[in-house]
């Protein structure tokens, strides 16, 4: 009997490939609701003429301050950005627990909550309940957090919508917030040049919208798995193919010397500031100018498009020639979010 039938291992929770099977033959088991089984960054509600879109995400990111952030300014952009990647740019609200560990030092947990303070207002997303549990020594590593959200869409954006002939675009860099990790994790020397890109994107997702209307056809946040995952489970779901320019594949000199430091494809690495969208071809350079005037949109470009062939598959076109690529059953670096 396969073993990844009958013990977890943490390639099940490192997204791609296994953990969507662990979900289905464990959670989804049983399940009809179609909101449960779409698998999205969350589910909506119908509420009036508007859609109530909830989320919840867990964060367990060692170490938990690293260059550019730490566990509190994820936990936030992690659940306000799943809401985003649905619509749902006006949160409402969010909850927040939080599981500490025996001894972990006050000092710190106030300097995590001071970032989560920050983050809420930058996207205008207040925590209004929440809950303390606190674990033995050595029972939890030091802290884990979990934090759930509810927002309002006028319209609900699924990952799954991309259509032929629809353009894919990203907000900037590719594989940041991971590599950013590992060098921190490491002491790979990297820290200076290498930050994580966690932000909360939902300010920025608004201006996409409104510039580009219907024509944004679907939304994900390439966090675990990073790019390649979440691309191939768009295409997948739409039953589709995607064809990348490499050329067009946007990323940071630091984030590409500690790739190749680690042996470690970046497009298969966790981003947590960036979004990828399908648009319409008619609709891109609204969208495009909307995401440049934006801070967190600077470098955004076209990555790729979509094209009629198998369900699923993606093409990296390298200017000599096209390959498929493959997403990873787990993560390379483990406790990246």
């Amino acid at each position: 009997m396969n073993d990844d039938t009958v013990h977890v291992h943490m390639k099940h929770g490192a997204g791609g490939r296994a953990m969507r099977a662990l979900i289905e033959s464990v959670f989804l088991d049983g399940v009809t609701d179609p909101e449960a089984t779409a698998m999205d960054d969350g589910a909506a509600i119908p509420w009036g003429d508007r859609f109530l879109v909830v989320t919840t995400d867990a964060h367990v990111v060692k170490p938990i301050f690293f260059p550019g952030g730490d566990i509190g300014r994820l936990a936030v952009s992690g659940v306000v950005n799943d809401l985003a990647m649905m619509g749902a740019t006006e949160v409402l609200a969010l909850t927040s627990s939080v599981i500490l560990e025996e001894g972990f030092p006050i000092e710190l947990l106030r300097r995590v909550k001071a970032s989560m303070a920050a983050t809420c207002r930058e996207a205008s997303a207040p925590i209004l309940t929440g809950d303390t549990k606190v674990m033995g020594k050595g029972e939890v590593d030091g802290l884990v957090m979990s934090t759930s959200g509810l927002g309002v869409a006028d319209r609900v954006v699924r990952d799954a919508g991309l259509c032929v002939g629809d353009a894919i675009v990203i907000n900037g860099t590719i594989g940041d917030h991971g590599l950013a990790i590992m060098s921190a994790r490491h002491q790979l020397g990297l820290q200076g040049e290498l930050r994580s890109d966690v932000a909360p994107l939902n300010g920025l997702v608004r201006a996409a919208l409104r510039a580009g209307g219907d024509g944004v056809h679907a939304m994900k946040d390439p966090t675990r798995g990073g790019v390649i995952s979440a691309l191939a489970e768009m295409a997948d779901k739409a039953r589709v193919s995607l064809l990348l320019d490499e050329a067009a594949l946007p990323m940071s000199d630091a984030a590409r010397a500690a790739a190749d430091l680690l042996g470690i494809d970046p497009l298969g690495v966790a981003n947590e500031g960036k979004a990828l969208i399908g648009v319409a071809a008619g609709a891109l350079d609204a969208v495009l100018a909307a995401l440049r005037a934006h801070p967190l949109g600077a470098r955004a470009t076209c990555i790729g498009r979509v094209v009629d062939g198998d369900p699923g598959v993606v093409l990296l076109d390298t200017g000599f020639g096209t390959r498929r690529l493959f997403e990873r059953d787990g993560e390379p670096l483990p406790r990246i979010c």
